[in-house]
């Protein structure tokens, strides 16, 4: 049984244990993740009006937070916001300071939360229960959603915090947080049949 420190995830089960060779995959895993989410804010559906559209984000990210646990999904998050800081075009309506802190501001903060949270829970070995880990994927929606959709009442008024930062988003999150929830147990069933 390993320690209560100890990760549970997938990838920490997978990783080689030689120090200089486990870290320079975490940073190539930081990269690949952040890569992974910001395919995933391109494969979009528009609200019109709403400036805010559904995305593959968060199906993406609750998969890799499942597999990474929350250091490392934390961690991409992080890389991945800095990216788009930077002016890299990862985010949905491209890249920058001022896309950064557009319309999707709220969901943007809420992704590092969901991740901490799914990852926290792969850490825990959720990750091998697909209950468990809906569960968990749940808490990261609600967390993602509220957060949304204040920041969109901030910017918009209170009368599209439901309107435009939930109500679009409920029936196409909690499939994503489904989907991701039945993935990754799936491939720890497969790693236990080798």
């Amino acid at each position: 049984m390993a320690s209560p420190t100890a990760s549970q995830s997938l990838i920490s089960r997978a990783l080689p244990t030689e120090t200089a060779t486990r870290y320079a995959l975490y940073a190539f895993l930081v990269v690949a993740g952040s890569m992974l989410i910001a395919i995933a804010g391109q494969i979009k559906v528009p609200l019109w009006p709403n400036p805010t559209p559904v995305t593959l984000q968060t199906l993406a990210i609750f998969t890799i937070a499942a597999a990474y646990g929350r250091n490392l999904a934390v961690a991409t998050l992080l890389a991945y916001l800095a990216e788009g800081a930077a002016g890299l075009p990862v985010f949905t309506n491209g890249g920058g300071v001022a896309n950064l802190f557009g319309p999707t501001f709220g969901y943007l903060a809420g992704f590092v939360v969901a991740a901490g949270i799914t990852g926290w829970a792969a850490d825990q070995g959720w990750s091998k229960s697909p209950v468990k880990l809906w569960t968990a994927n749940m808490a990261g929606t609600l967390v993602v959603l509220v957060l949304g959709a204040l920041w969109m009442g901030l910017l918009f008024g209170s009368d599209k915090i439901v309107a435009w930062g939930v109500g679009p988003f409920i029936f196409t999150d909690i499939i994503k947080a489904t989907l991701a929830a039945a993935l990754v147990p799936a491939l720890w069933s497969l790693l236990r049949r080798k």
